[in-house]
């Protein structure tokens, strides 16, 4: 009972890293464009856009299976929360240096939402720390 008590926090900020993976991946992979146009950002070959969404969708299975199973899975739950803390650092650097050309709820949805996705993993791979 204990070490599900532990698990807990963790399961569920995997889950929600999932969703987050899985609709930006998706939203990468399958239709860019659309993203590009939304943000009121400057063009881009979708290319650059499509890579990163194959492997943030694979992430986000990754992570679906990690809570199915998460017995020995520290690297993973590791490499994402310092995934998340370095995009979430990174959009934050675009955001202040005013590099973004797009609508700031593009950029500050994201940063926010890393960050604060990176600092639960962080602290759910903390709590889990025997059992991951």
């Amino acid at each position: 009972m204990a070490q599900r008590n532990k698990v807990t926090l963790l399961k569920v900020v995997l889950i929600i890293f999932a969703i987050m993976a899985i609709v930006y991946g998706v939203g990468f992979f399958i239709v860019p464009g659309i993203w590009v146009n939304l943000s009121g950002g400057n063009p881009v070959v979708f290319g650059w856009l499509r890579w990163p969404g194959g492997v943030i969708i694979a992430l986000g299975i990754g992570a679906l299976m990690v809570v199915r199973k998460p017995e020995k899975q520290g690297i993973f739950v590791f490499t994402s929360a310092l995934g998340t803390l370095l995009a979430g650092l990174g959009l934050l650097y675009c955001w202040v240096m005013n590099e973004y050309s797009g609508s700031t709820m593009f950029i500050a949805v994201p940063t926010v939402i890393n960050l604060v996705l990176s600092g639960f993993l962080w602290w759910g791979r903390g709590r889990a720390k025997g059992i991951i």
